[in-house]
């Protein structure tokens, strides 16, 4: 078999048949080279998601031009590539724990135990574009360039070289197609290893072949421009193969019992109907044999399309994810300009009127399937006449299976075929195509002339229903194992790493949702063990009242663990304490704004952030040391500022006098320690012995303020509520002071910010407030206030 490729320069592809290919691979995953302005989502999208993409693929096709070829491919996984994303990021350690093996060693010999021998996959998608210069003289001298490719072996003179200018002219090509891609599907040039893969996985179907992760890591095959010309290493050996469409099984035909030299033609083949076999018709398959073995493949091609099907069903290419055996896909394109298209729709529909012309003369008269035709070209009339940026996809597509018999490749291709036939899709096995419709999913050949009957016509946002550019994954590129995706027929393992997710990122949420008993808290502790054996650090939140997180903490990291009883208070979570620096300054800030109930951006939280940063920068940093500072600001501060730190210290001093706060603001308290590499694998906080407030103050907090005689004053009233303010579905902050009045009753004010609650501490004298003074509150634009209760608030 002679291999299709001339020269290869990063991702660009001199072929044998004088054209010059871009080759790109989509959805690249986490790789520095890799473009990533989307990620790859799963089988279960939100239909605002499914849109959006649907969007993006439909501009990616229309920015295409000429004809582009796309080839999905499902990469042979092996066992020990797991096992190497298993213990991907570990550090060794220097020692083992107890002298023994390393903690996380375990469970990768369990997991190549339970993988050994399951033919795993993944699906990898290839978008392959031929080049076009500006320049005339630069296509002739690549089309002389391949005839001479051809023509010099047998004269035994060398090839045509390929200068660096042409290289450069082709790479400024490449460039222009790369910002029409930009806002499309995430890719990343295609590096010469894996070009190379691609023509290596086609010849070894249902055979063990290269390791699509060892070419992604290779830098072999590609060519340099060396003394101003493309020099290239040799790619004769791919092609040591041979290929035979309907090759004879021995084991299916029993060659071996037939003896008669007369059997023999002069090809040196047995004559197929001198064998006990059936006809060759009905041996559509391509036998390909390498030094690996033999292997069968089925190639059948997409011969008809529903007339109209539903969005939700029209995923043709991710439905045949669910297959319990791969399936590979390639699919030649040639895009029509919307003019170009209407003008071929136009002479279509002078055809039909000459038809129904001519039918009216017979009996019978004019077929319906006229009638249905000339609906479906007035329909795509109207639809290319819509935007001039629409364009007419014209596609051939050719899927394929393979096995490693040929009774099991046969039997694969009717169950596809079947599949097919029951969404109204008919795909064909084409007897004497076979090889054809091989040669379609190599990297650089052109399009047999013989396939041209399979071309299906549609728009762009029709094809792009398809989805042949989307790919479905879940989990992460290394990490624990954490089992088999459901939604794949095959077997594709899923890993998961949520200790790496804040270096990528991604949230590290996840829900685990199963019956009663299906095991939930057991796969919770399994990733847990799997964030320390992997060299991190498992901080556990135990609110069970058995305590079993503490118990299997214990178990399972001896030695190696804290447990920290939060009704007790014996360590201390301060973060000024755990963390140095602005990390601590972050955290400590965070938590205020968040338990005061401050904005960030108002007085208040000027005067809090700088108090964090004082404290922060004492000697001894706590949040303790932040309640002192603001308390010496509330004296040696002016205005607002010396308002707004008295209130911030009292509201302070309120949460610290909690004892359920002892674990942030008592400094006596040892802190909790995070270096997991030196003192704990797992940090367990049990909450057992900790009641949650009632229902009604969940939203809501109120602080009691004193006057300076100890004898009355102000309640705080804050909560949230949905009414009033905010977007749709935002909660809306309302804060709401309350004093009693001089008649026994209360007034009650709504202020609008923090800032209101200081003009309207300064003014207020010491409870009771007279009647009057309600009406002044009326008259101001910052507080409403009702005057009408008789009993206490709280």
């Amino acid at each position: 078999m002679r291999i299709p490729i001339r020269h290869i320069a990063g991702h660009l592809l001199w072929s044998t048949h004088g054209s010059v290919w871009a080759l790109y691979r989509l959805h690249p995953g986490p790789d520095a080279r890799g473009r990533r302005e989307e990620t790859v989502q799963g089988t279960y999208v939100p239909a605002a998601v499914r849109d959006e993409q649907l969007a993006r693929i439909t501009h990616l096709i229309r920015s295409l031009s000429g004809a582009p070829r796309l080839i999905g491919l499902c990469a042979q996984i092996d066992p020990g590539e797991v096992a190497l994303r298993m213990i991907e990021g570990i550090e060794p350690a220097d020692t083992a724990p107890d002298d023994g093996p390393h903690p996380w060693v375990e469970n990768v010999e369990a997991t190549l135990d339970l993988l050994d021998g399951q033919e795993m996959h993944r699906r990898t998608l290839w978008l392959a574009v031929p080049l076009q210069t500006e320049t005339a003289g630069l296509q002739v001298s690549a089309s002389l360039g391949a005839m001479w490719a051809e023509l010099s072996p047998m004269l035994g003179m060398r090839p045509a070289p390929v200068t660096r200018h042409e290289v450069s002219a082709y790479r400024e090509q490449a460039a222009r197609v790369e910002a029409a891609l930009a806002g499309g599907a995430a890719f990343r040039p295609a590096r010469p290893a894996e070009i190379v893969w691609i023509v290596q996985h086609a010849l070894h179907r249902g055979l063990p072949e290269p390791l699509l992760a060892e070419a992604e890591a290779s830098d072999l095959y590609g060519g340099q421009v060396r003394d101003g010309v493309l020099r290239s290493p040799s790619y004769a050996d791919l092609g040591q193969v041979r290929l035979q469409e309907g090759g004879i099984n021995p084991a299916l035909d029993n060659v071996e019992n037939l003896n008669s030299a007369g059997q023999i033609t002069r090809s040196g083949r047995k004559a197929w109907w001198r064998l006990n076999s059936a006809s060759p018709l009905r041996r559509r398959w391509l036998q390909v044999e390498a030094d690996a073995g033999t292997g069968y493949q089925a190639q059948l091609a997409l011969a008809e399309c529903p007339p109209a099907v539903s969005q939700d069903s029209a995923d043709l290419f991710a439905q045949l994810e669910t297959l319990d055996f791969p399936v590979d896909y390639t699919v030649d394109l040639a895009l029509v300009p919307a003019e170009k298209a209407r003008d071929q729709v136009r002479r279509k529909k002078n055809e039909l009127i000459d038809q129904a012309d001519q039918y009216e003369a017979r009996p019978t008269g004019m077929p319906a399937s006229l009638t249905d035709a000339a609906r479906d070209l007035g329909e795509l009339d109207a639809r290319l006449s819509r935007t001039s940026v629409e364009v007419e996809v014209q596609s051939v597509t050719v899927l394929t299976v393979w096995g490693p018999t040929a009774a099991v490749c046969d039997a694969r291709a009717r169950a596809l075929a079947a599949l097919l036939g029951g969404a109204d899709y008919r795909a064909v096995r084409p007897a004497g195509l076979q090889e054809a419709l091989f040669t379609l999913g190599l990297p650089g050949t052109v399009r047999p002339g013989v396939v041209r009957e399979f071309t299906q016509h549609q728009v762009s946002e029709d094809w792009a229903l398809g989805g042949a550019f989307t790919a479905s994954e879940v989990g992460d590129p290394n990490g624990m194992f954490l089992g088999i995706d459901l939604d794949c027929g095959t077997t594709r393992p899923v890993t998961i790493n949520v200790a790496d997710a804040p270096k990528v990122d991604a949230s590290a949420s996840m829900g685990i949702v199963g019956d009663l008993g299906a095991g939930k808290s057991v796969l919770e502790k399994l990733i847990a063990e799997a964030v320390w054996a992997r060299g991190g650090c498992a901080i556990c939140i135990d609110r069970t009242p058995v305590r079993e997180w503490a118990t299997f903490a214990r178990t399972a990291a001896k030695g190696r663990v804290q447990i920290i009883d939060a009704a007790k208070a014996e360590v201390s979570i301060d973060p000024l304490r755990m963390f140095n620096g602005p990390e601590g300054r972050h955290y400590a800030l965070s938590y205020l704004t968040l338990q005061l109930g401050i904005g960030p951006m108002s007085t208040s939280g000027e005067v809090l952030h700088h108090a964090v940063e004082q404290a922060a920068a004492s000697d001894a940093p706590s949040m303790h040391r932040v309640l002192q500072v603001l308390e010496e600001m509330a004296t040696s501060e002016a205005g607002k500022r010396q308002d707004a730190a008295a209130t911030l210290a009292g509201l302070v001093r309120v949460v610290a006098t909690n004892s359920l706060a002892r674990m942030v603001f008592d400094p006596t308290l040892p802190p909790v320690r995070l270096d997991a590499s030196s003192t704990s694998d797992m940090i367990v906080i049990t909450t057992t012995g900790l009641k949650l407030p009632e229902n009604r103050l969940t939203a809501s907090a109120v602080t009691y303020l004193g006057s300076a005689d100890g004898q009355c004053g102000w309640w705080l009233h804050y909560t949230r509520r949905e009414e009033g303010f905010g977007e749709d579905g935002d909660l809306a902050h309302v804060l709401t002071l309350i004093a009693p009045c001089a008649c026994g009753t209360y007034i009650t004010v709504e202020l609008v910010d923090e800032d209101a609650l200081i003009v309207m501490l300064d003014e207020l004298d010491t409870p009771p407030v007279a009647c009057n003074y309600r009406l002044r509150v009326r008259e101001a634009s910052w507080a409403d206030a009702r005057h009408d209760s008789t009993e206490a608030p709280f």
